[in-house]
């Protein structure tokens, strides 16, 4: 199987069809990336993120992987779709402003059990820089590096970023509203579980979404 280096190689030689193997290499990231945090659209955001990596394609210089490059796009297209969609006395701030405010509470029937609604509902309402941040760290397992270059920020400030977002998931998951104090306090104690049994539940699609 080619890497992604040498399908990117070939893209850019006129090879549009390793092109598309390479974006669909990378799909279920993107949808997870999208998916957990935009309640429709999802699919549409998926498609505006590859095509700006095609338009793009001949400026990324392989100083991250391939993967870092399309998920910083893709956070590109994610601050594109929340200004579209705010209100104009209430710009997005990307440290102050969550999915939440902006978009309200999207269903959270894509998550699964009620320990995954729960993280779920915390994530959309931490700011999204730190929901990206922490989502990348859980999900994508990268390294500090990459995210960095995923959210535009030196390397050292990514690990108080990560320590601040689970801080703030914690206290979001331990003030839920009609949410049973055990399911809380269990969610809350166990919140790595929860996280990455969350990822498995997004990436997956169904059947409305494949049609």
């Amino acid at each position: 199987m080619q890497d992604d280096v040498q399908l990117l190689q070939a893209w850019r030689a006129g090879d549009n069809d390793a092109g598309s193997r390479l974006l669909r290499r990378h799909f279920r990231t993107l949808f997870r990336f999208f998916r957990s945090k935009v309640g429709h659209g999802v699919e549409d955001l998926v498609q505006q993120t590859m095509l700006a990596c095609a338009d793009g394609v001949h400026r990324f210089r392989g100083e991250a992987s391939f993967k870092t490059y399309l998920l910083a796009i893709a956070r590109t297209q994610l601050l594109m779709h929340l200004r579209k969609h705010a209100r104009k006395d209430k710009p997005v701030v990307e440290l102050e402003t969550s999915v939440a405010d902006v978009l309200g509470s999207p269903s959270l029937e894509v998550a699964g059990k009620d320990e995954q609604r729960l993280v779920l509902h915390a994530l959309r309402h931490i700011p999204v820089d730190l929901q990206i941040a922490v989502e990348l760290h859980y999900w994508e397992e990268m390294r500090v590096e990459d995210i960095a270059v995923v959210v535009g920020i030196p390397p050292g400030t990514v690990k108080s970023r990560l320590h601040r977002a689970r801080r703030l998931v914690r206290e979001q998951i331990e003030h839920a509203e009609a949410v049973p104090q055990a399911l809380r306090e269990s969610t809350a104690g166990d919140l790595d579980r929860w996280a990455m049994a969350l990822r498995e539940k997004l990436g997956e699609r169904s059947a409305s979404e494949d049609g």
